[in-house]
């Protein structure tokens, strides 16, 4: 019954700042949550939270230890798996998106034919995965 996707940015704005999220990104997940119906999250969006979190810019605010158990410990969030059907489709991507997590999570949308929750203009303009911005 899966039909929606999170990407990294909207996972982490849904539990630090739904302000920067748009309408229909703070409706859908919202909507999910009151009927009990899950969403998916890529195992990529774990990994690109403890990235971000570590580097030098310190582009996620707060305790991203805390932010990574809240969304795996989520009754409704389902954590999609890297896969070699995920790993064959981020290869016949071809050269639209250059950042691999990007890449990554559009192939997991594919395979699953979920719709991403995305404000990723590159995502946006590739047309490779339909999005809800």
């Amino acid at each position: 019954m899966l039909r929606f996707l999170l990407d990294t940015n909207a996972a982490i704005r849904r539990l630090t700042d739904t302000k920067k999220l748009s309408r229909e990104q703070t409706r859908i997940p919202d909507d999910l949550e009151n009927r009990g119906l899950p969403f998916a999250l890529s195992a990529v969006s774990l990994l690109e939270i403890g990235v971000l979190h570590g580097d030098e810019r310190g582009r996620i605010k707060g305790d991203a230890q805390e932010l990574l158990y809240v969304l795996g410990d989520h009754p409704l969030c389902k954590i999609l798996p890297l896969s070699v059907e995920m790993a064959a489709e981020v290869a016949a991507l071809g050269p639209s998106l250059r950042d691999p997590a990007d890449r990554a999570i559009v192939a997991t949308a594919r395979i699953h034919r979920l719709k991403l929750l995305t404000s990723d203009q590159r995502i946006i303009a590739s047309n490779l995965v339909r999005v809800i911005e």
